[in-house]
């Protein structure tokens, strides 16, 4: 078909006489019926193959042709509506009716579906059809809200109003679908808007928020909604999801301040917003106006300007006249800058957020009577169970659900503070206003988990617009929680206390917030508001409840152990001994990252000083002209905070910062001397620049610092004089302890470690434990000659005496210390592996060892060894010297050493304090009652660590490219998501004749039918055989057993293997019930499914299993133990034999046959 243009027509013509052919089927409109509107002989059958094209052509090849031909052939307006309103109000029990309108709903909700543009996916078909269903998705709103001859929405509440009846464990799969169906009709119908950039014909009050309110509260949707939210959990499930996206519709964009107001307050509202707009219109035309030409000046001007060094500039215009500011100013304008191309960045404003909504009187009646029911009574149960399913990463929670939710939650917090404010100005102020319990959902711990999580994640995959609404929530939060504080209940108190103290508590909150207001970059000016005003709010918050909590104390999680990179040399990875051993102080670097500390509010706000986050504000406040009160007071109180409370004024000394200041107060367009914070700000900027000139006066050189952002080292130098000294509060170590890789003889040592030195170029270090050694062997051997010669002289005179007592005890030998001839030779013997080494192989020990060494540590030669042995040492150090070692394969004496390994301690952490540690005991011996399966063996794999990695580190960091395939891989896992979720979008049992899915049915109900007839052979086969077979004793004994044994186990669920006789014979496995019922398997209702674990299918697998068992059990030749069984079982020889027909066959555990006892 071609249109009047002659153009080829953009469906192809095949597609569209189909869909023509079916919309003309589907009814008109009766002449004979005045006028009414008549369904077609086959109109159910028309609605379930539009309803086909739509899945199958549409949305299986990713096209949008048959939609672009119902909206051309006005299916909606024209037919789908005319349909429902013949359903009246009084036919609840008309099937055909409702099955109608079921079947008209299920073919509008994929019309209505929200449009996306994916550029990667799009094709031409999808840039040719998008602008047209555009506008026809705002005409089926317009013509849906605004439908006279029937309530439309209210109809679409009528057909899921049965299924919503029934409690939540009486629904069907058709019920659930049902029920979403209605839901999704509606969140289309609030979701539809005007697209942006395209004018749309018809009339906008039709389809504004205000109308789309209104029709909902008149249509009762509004009470649905309620009614909903209010039962959540309890009857309802996966709609908790879709009410709140229906919610966010309604209600985004909408002022809460004004919401509350009375028609007097809005009023004056109105008229003070009208009063500002023409105030500021007139500060921005008094400039002009002040140098604008008049009709004597129109002459044509042009002038030049000297710059110097005989250099002339061109400027035109009588403007540049006026004054020297106006002529640079025309001179800059001038210029031409090509500044570098970038790709354009996307769009960073909330899409889905639109511009501010005003609805009117009517509307905002409604709508506040709905929110203040909404809080009174289903808040707390809707975003509860809204945020268990976001934790829980539900299918059908898809990436904006977050979003909206962080949004929500927001937006009620402030209608809830706002509505107890205007009760409390219409109330006296002894009445109590209520508790904040309505809101105490989203106030819980389990909350700030998920606003952590989710603030963490959306910076780390840089999704700003899940954060920005995050921080939108964060700081509601915190100002509900600050009122609750202040709200004069004890209880309220005491509630919004413990909050506080959890929230603040955490050092890693506190970074958090410190990063996003450093790190903004050009995500819009939504973020940087949000992020602002988060940044204002957490430390006024802060700061008070840090004055109130003069003890506070904050935690850090960060309990892993500073790892330093390793280097990249060409060294040897097998000799690591010029690093430094951390492993000896686990305990001490565990505690330190985890030790709880008195929290300081200044040394907090220092992290907020640096020249991002100055940068940060200094953006924010470059709208000064678009900024209202709050935000201009925002601004104020952080530049004031950092000139006057920080005292780093210097931090705003920069050309930029100083322009904009003097450009709010006295530029081309400064602010507005009617504003309320114009005085506030003209005096900090008057105390700013004082501040600069004395700086300049005191310092000259920060004439060129203002050039340029500062460092915080350069700030404290340029503010104080002198650099900031920094005092270490770690400890130094001592170098890491070596040892031999292999075993060798003392001497073999010492020529090792001596080696080492020489070839290191150390010999100093070895020529000075030669000198220590030879003066300690010279004073060690004059000690033992003199006590010799004092023992033989006093032996000599009192040996007559002392015959007949004890020996008196010998003099201990005094120590000889170890003196470092200089600083640098104490430094070696604290850092040196080497040479500590060396002086341990010789003797020499620490005096005090068991308290930590530090570099004065003393030395000494203890008093246990002798003259001889120092000697000795002496002897082995000058062998080695003159006769080194030499080693295989060309290895050094170095490749010999390793780093001994030191035994870790476990870290006492603070949060440990006062419990005993019992892990140590042995509460379950190995191989007890509880042993460990084979299946369990991945239990003791060890864990994989995850490391935090921090700033400046050596690490390797995220490339850009790691990150686009990760954002990359998520966007096809929503889609994934979103197309799962659309594809179960019909209600499957709604065509009770039709025959959408008929092969899947037909191929379940034929293999039903086979595994019935199966079982019935099977049935009959053994009880003939086991008829035949009645009179042996030996079958009345396995069945017995297996009955008294069978009772209370349900591995006989389990089939058993197959004998030998049985395996060449036909006969009906367990496997292919399975293989039979695993087409059905998923549709197919717990009492019919193969698989379930109901007594009706045990016993249908049992005796499809008998025929088999009965033949193994006949052809058996009876044993001894058989035989002894006659006797027992006497008195059982009477039983029918249909006893024996019912016998169940043998018990089975994993596969495997277990026997009965009388066959061991």
């Amino acid at each position: 078909m071609e249109s009047l243009e002659g153009t080829i027509d953009v469906v192809h013509p095949e597609v569209r006489a189909h869909i023509n052919s079916l919309v003309s089927a589907l009814g008109g409109f009766s002449a004979d019926d005045d006028g009414r509107y008549v369904l077609g002989d086959s109109a159910m059958e028309v609605l379930r193959d539009i309803k086909k094209w739509i899945r199958f052509y549409d949305e299986k090849t990713n096209r949008m042709d048959v939609a672009r031909c119902l909206a051309e052939a006005n299916i909606v307006d024209g037919d789908l509506l005319h349909i429902l309103a013949t359903w009246p109000e009084n036919a609840t029990d008309n099937k055909f009716r409702a099955r109608a309108a079921l079947a008209c709903f299920e073919i509008m909700v994929p019309l209505t579906w929200p449009l996306e543009r994916d550029l990667d996916q799009m094709t031409v078909n999808h840039h040719r059809h998008l602008p047209v269903l555009q506008l026809a998705q705002v005409g089926y709103k317009c013509a849906i809200i605004n439908f006279d001859a029937a309530q439309i929405l209210h109809t679409a509440v009528r057909v899921a109003l049965p299924s919503m009846a029934l409690s939540r464990n009486e629904r069907s799969s058709r019920d659930d679908g049902t029920i979403k169906l209605v839901l999704l009709f509606l969140r289309n119908i609030a979701m539809i808007s005007p697209p942006l950039g395209v004018k749309y014909d018809g009339d906008e009050s039709q389809i504004s928020r205000s109308a789309l309110i209104d029709a909902f509260s008149y249509q009762d949707i509004l009470l649905t909604l309620l009614t909903i939210a209010s039962n959540i959990g309890e009857d309802f499930n996966q709609e908790g999801i879709i009410v709140m996206e229906i919610i966010f519709h309604l209600v985004k964009r909408v002022d809460v301040a004004k919401l509350f107001m009375d028609d007097k307050q809005l009023g004056k509202a109105k008229s003070n917003e009208l009063t500002a707009m023409m105030s500021k219109e007139a500060a921005m035309h008094r400039p002009y106006n002040r140098k604008a030409p008049s009709r004597h000046n129109r002459w044509g001007t042009m002038i030049w300007v000297d710059r110097g060094d005989g250099k002339v500039s061109t400027v035109t215009g009588q403007d540049a006249l006026l004054d020297a500011a106006t002529r640079q100013h025309k001179m800059d304008n001038s210029k031409v800058y090509r500044p570098p191309r970038r790709p354009r960045k996307d769009e960073m404003e909330p899409k889905d957020l639109g511009p501010p909504v005003s609805p009117n009187s009517r509307a905002r009646q409604q709508l506040k009577a709905f929110v203040e029911e909404f809080l009174d009574s289903g808040f707390n149960p809707l975003f509860q169970h809204v945020r268990k399913n976001i934790d829980e990463q539900k299918d059908y929670v898809f990436e904006y659900h977050p979003r909206q939710f962080f949004y929500l939650v927001s937006w009620f917090l402030e209608a809830e503070r706002m509505r107890k404010k205007a009760a409390k100005d219409r109330k006296s102020a002894n009445e109590d206003i209520g508790s904040f319990n309505l809101v105490a959902a989203v106030l819980n711990q389990q909350t700030f988990i998920t606003l952590n999580r989710s603030i963490g994640d959306s910076l780390e995959s840089k999704r700003w617009q899940e954060l920005c609404a995050a921080m939108r929530c964060f700081t509601q939060i915190l100002l509900t929680v600050q009122e609750m504080s202040e709200s004069g209940n004890e209880e309220d108190e005491e509630i919004a206390e413990n909050i506080l103290s959890r929230i603040f508590y955490e050092e890693e909150t506190h970074d958090r917030i410190a990063n996003i207001a450093r790190d903004y970059k050009d995500q819009g000016f939504e973020y940087l508001d949000a992020c602002t005003e988060l940044t204002h709010t957490y430390l006024r918050v802060l700061e008070a409840y840090s004055k109130q909590n003069v003890d506070m104390q904050v935690r850090s999680r960060r309990r892993v152990r500073k790892k330093k990179a390793a280097k990249v040399t060409g060294e040897d990875e097998e000799n690591p001994v010029e690093e430094e051993d951390e492993s000896e102080n686990d305990q001490a670097s565990a505690e330190r990252t985890s030790r709880e500390r008195k929290f300081d509010f200044n040394r907090f706000m220092a992290r907020f000083t640096p020249q991002g986050v100055v940068d940060t504000f200094v953006k924010f406040t470059k709208y000064y002209q678009d900024l209202d009160a709050s935000q201009l007071k925002r601004a104020h109180r952080y530049f004031y905070r950092i000139a006057f409370k920080q005292n780093m004024s210097v931090m705003l000394f920069r050309v930029d910062i100083i322009q904009l200041f003097y450009s709010i107060i006295k530029g081309q367009e400064p602010l507005d001397k009617s504003s309320t914070m114009y005085k506030e700000w003209e005096e900090l900027v008057k105390q700013i620049l004082k501040k600069c000139i004395r700086k300049i006066e005191e310092r000259p050189q920060l004439i060129i610092e203002m050039l340029f952002s500062k460092i915080n080292a350069t700030a404290h130098y340029l503010e104080y004089g002198y650099e900031k000294q920094t005092l270490s509060t770690s400890q130094p170590k001592p170098a890491a302890e070596l040892e031999f890789r292999h075993i060798v003889e003392r001497d073999q040592q010492v020529a090792i470690a001596v080696s080492v030195l020489l070839d290191k170029n150390l010999g100093d270090h070895v020529n000075w434990v030669k000198g220590q050694l030879s003066d300690a062997e010279t004073e060690r051997r004059a000690w033992e000659t003199a006590e010799k010669a004092i023992l033989s002289v006093e032996g000599a005179e009192n040996n007559g005496e002392q015959q007949n007592e004890e020996n008196p005890p010998a003099k201990e030998t005094p120590t000889i210390s170890v003196r470092p001839d200089n600083d640098a030779r104490r430094t070696a013997v604290f850092k040196n592996p080497h040479l500590r080494l060396l002086m341990k192989l010789v003797g020499f020990e620490r005096l005090v060892p068991r308290v930590d060494e530090t570099p004065e540590s003393a030395w000494v030669i203890p008093s246990h060894i002798t003259a001889d042995q120092i000697q000795d040492s002496l002897d082995l150090i000058n062998k080695a010297e003159f006769n080194p070692p030499t080693f295989e394969d060309g290895k050094l004496a170095e490749d010999q050493l390793r780093r001994k390994t030191a035994p870790r301690k476990k870290a006492v952490f603070d949060d440990d304090d006062g419990i005993d540690d019992d892990d140590d005991e042995i509460l379950f011996p190995a191989g007890g009652p509880t042993t460990r399966k084979v299946a369990d063996e991945f239990l003791d794999k060890p864990k994989k660590t995850r490391r935090r990695r921090r700033r400046g580190s050596d690490a390797e960091s995220v490339t850009e490219e790691q990150l686009e395939e990760k954002e990359q891989a998520r966007r096809e896992r929503e889609k994934a998501k979103a197309r799962r979720f659309k594809s179960d979008l019909f209600v499957h049992a709604s065509d009770d004749e039709s025959d959408d899915d008929g092969e899947r049915w037909a191929e379940f109900y034929a293999n039903e039918e086979k595994i019935r007839q199966r079982q019935n052979a099977a049935a009959h086969g053994a009880v003939a055989v086991t008829t035949s077979a009645a009179p042996k004793p030996i079958e009345k004994r396995k069945v017995q057993a297996l009955l008294s044994d069978d009772s209370d186990n349900d591995d006989d669920l389990i089939l058993p293997q197959e004998s030998d006789d049985d395996s060449s014979k036909p006969h009906v496995n367990g496997d292919d019930d399975e293989e039979n019922g695993a087409s059905g398997m998923d549709d197919t209702p717990p009492s019919s499914n193969p698989h379930a674990g109901s007594a009706s299918s045990a016993k249908r697998r049992r005796l499809s299993k008998e025929p088999s068992v009965s033949a193994a059990v006949q052809e058996e030749q009876p044993s001894t133990a058989d035989v002894d069984t006659d006797m027992e079982d006497a008195d059982d020889e009477d039983l029918p034999a249909s006893k024996s027909i019912a016998r169940r066959r043998p018990r089975a555990r994993a596969g495997f046959l277990v026997d009965s006892s009388d066959e061991e």
